[in-house]
């Protein structure tokens, strides 16, 4: 075998690819042949510094993507129902807070303070409420508080009306309240359907996603991955110098 046939076969099994000739010939060859034992050696070099080389360093435009990129108007009219919701709740928290204030409310003592309370309470709520309103993402914290509220409320309502504590006028006006958690609710089932880019669903920081560093959903997050996902790249490889 001549040097051009075996230098052929071995640039043919680099790129893996037929050789031409038996694998076995070649390899004789080159163990009897210096020339080509040397150019073996430096062609392995050189397809070595091609193909295998260090990532290189690109910037960060996450953030710059996601400040300028519009936010989506999905849900938008359950967010806007919920602010109207919240400033009705924040109005009546003020009302109350002003009758404390004046002396109006006919409570002194303990009761006045309770009143007090439940003022800064509905007050709360309201804020709360109209936060969630602006950031679709903070609805799941927010509604096991209002949910467990409303559970109490009901239950005390309910003994309230039977023992003629309080009238029905009065229960009716906790309807706001229940509304709201109706539209808490399908502001946090939205958000986690299609999350606003950004925001810690979006970017699997939430707890719900689990992702792999393909991009994946690991299965560890129950395949709840429905949400944006964080993209890693699936190509890239750490050798060692040669």
């Amino acid at each position: 075998m001549d040097c051009g046939t075996c230098r052929e076969a071995l640039s043919a099994r680099m790129d893996n690819e037929a050789e031409p000739v038996p694998s076995a010939e070649v390899d004789r060859h080159v163990a009897a042949c210096a020339p080509c034992t040397r150019w073996l050696v430096e062609a392995e070099a050189l397809t070595r510094a091609v193909r295998v080389r260090a990532a290189e360093d690109v910037p960060d435009l996450v953030a710059r993507v996601v400040a300028v990129a519009p936010r989506p108007r999905r849900g938008l009219p359950v967010r806007l129902a919920l602010a109207a919701v919240a400033l009705l709740q924040l109005m009546v928290a003020i009302s109350q807070l002003l009758s404390s204030m004046t002396g109006h409310t006919g409570h002194g003592g303990s009761a006045g303070h309770l009143f007090n309370e439940g003022a800064a309470w509905n007050l709360a709520l309201g804020l709360g409420l109209l936060v969630v309103a602006r950031r679709a993402e903070r609805a799941g914290t927010l509604l096991p508080v209002l949910g467990s509220f409303l559970a109490v409320l009901a239950a005390f309502s309910a003994h309230d009306l039977i023992t003629g504590v309080t009238s029905p006028a009065r229960v009716i006006s906790h309807v706001p309240l229940l509304v709201a958690l109706v539209l808490l609710f399908l502001v946090h089932r939205a958000h986690r359907q299609h999350p606003i880019p950004g925001s810690p669903t979006a970017t699997g920081h939430d707890g719900d996603h689990h992702v792999g560093q393909a991009g994946g959903t690991d299965p560890s997050g129950g395949g709840r991955g429905r949400g944006a996902r964080h993209l890693s790249p699936t190509a890239e490889r750490r050798t060692d110098a040669a």
